[in-house]
């Protein structure tokens, strides 16, 4: 008789607790998007992140939570907002840029990481391949650096006869000749039979500097490499390369709108959505160790024809039908 109360009671209480489980709220994913350059910056981005997302299902703030953060290309901001992300214990971080990448890397080998990096994330040591990336990193190769050598064909078609052009960077390796985009730029210029000028330029100062150095020089046309503090500095050069009328390639569209001659970049909203793509993935169960890492599959070539005009520069046709966007 005692057992049959014990397990009448046993049953009961069951019963009872079933309803209190049931109503236990889902824990709703909080995911980390940090990027390089500030949010005002990656807004368009960041917006092509959050539209895919919404297309996959994700209601921001219903069942999906999202910290947005942007580093304004300072790598002490940068390293703070990675350590106040890791504090929120977001679930995934989605690091956009090469500028975030790497902190997010050493801050955590637990967290899915997906990335957005501009060179080649093998040989940088971020994954093991493409194909099996391995560790909590995939995302995409953007290789928006080495698209560096495209950018000079396009230049020297867009300037006809041109023979002095430099090259902006903020990288040290670049500027003393030591990286491979060093050699692949090195290549196109002999092969066009172009002298190089190539100028270091990490701050506002060092930018005007640079540009002093090449009207000494008397550079005909600039390439602008990829850099998320050059993005943060964009109306400082832009106004130089139009004060100095040298004509410029740049990295990214957000330069050719605001006043830039031309642009050659992959589709950096594209690859946002892809990232959100990813983000699914891996709430959904995948490893990213399993998940291989891609690489873009549209490519924007954006040019300005007023800014042209007013260089005397006459764009080729063949440049103008090839172009994603003309601004006019």
């Amino acid at each position: 008789m005692r057992a049959l109360v014990s397990l009448f009671i046993g049953v009961m209480l069951l019963a009872l607790s079933l309803p209190i489980m049931a109503q236990q709220p889902k824990k709703v994913p909080r995911i980390g998007l940090l990027v390089g350059a500030s949010t005002a910056v990656a807004a368009p981005w960041i917006e092509a992140f959050r539209q895919s997302l919404r297309e996959l299902g994700y209601i921001e703030g219903k069942n999906i939570i999202l910290e947005i953060r942007g580093g304004r290309a300072n790598p002490d901001r940068v390293s703070k907002l990675v350590t106040e992300l890791m504090r929120l214990k977001v679930d995934i971080i989605v690091a956009g840029g090469s500028t975030a990448v790497h902190p997010v890397k050493d801050a955590t080998t637990t967290i899915p990481i997906v990335m957005r990096y501009d060179r080649d994330p093998v040989r940088a040591g971020i994954v093991a391949s493409l194909a099996r990336p391995g560790g909590n990193i995939t995302g995409l190769a953007s290789i928006t650096v080495d698209l560096s050598g495209k950018r000079f064909e396009l230049l020297a078609e867009a300037v006809p006869g041109v023979k002095r052009i430099a090259v902006l960077t903020w990288s040290q390796k670049v500027a003393a000749g030591e990286s491979r985009v060093s050699k692949d730029l090195e290549a196109v210029a002999r092969a066009l039979g172009v002298k190089l000028q190539v100028l270091l330029a990490r701050d506002p100062a060092t930018i005007d500097n640079a540009f002093l150095a090449m009207t000494k020089e008397h550079a005909q046309a600039l390439i602008l490499m990829p850099s998320a503090h050059y993005l943060q500095n964009r109306e400082h050069i832009i106004k130089h390369a139009t004060k100095n009328r040298v004509p410029t390639i740049y990295f990214q569209p957000i330069f050719v709108e605001n006043g830039g001659l031309m642009s050659y970049a992959p589709d950096f909203a594209d690859e946002f959505r892809r990232l959100a793509i990813y983000v699914d993935k891996i709430l959904k169960g995948a490893k990213p160790a399993d998940l291989p890492v891609e690489q873009p599959t549209k490519f924007e070539l954006v040019i300005n024809l007023k800014t042209a005009k007013a260089l005397g520069l006459k764009i080729p046709a063949h440049l103008l039908m090839g172009a994603h966007k003309v601004i006019e």
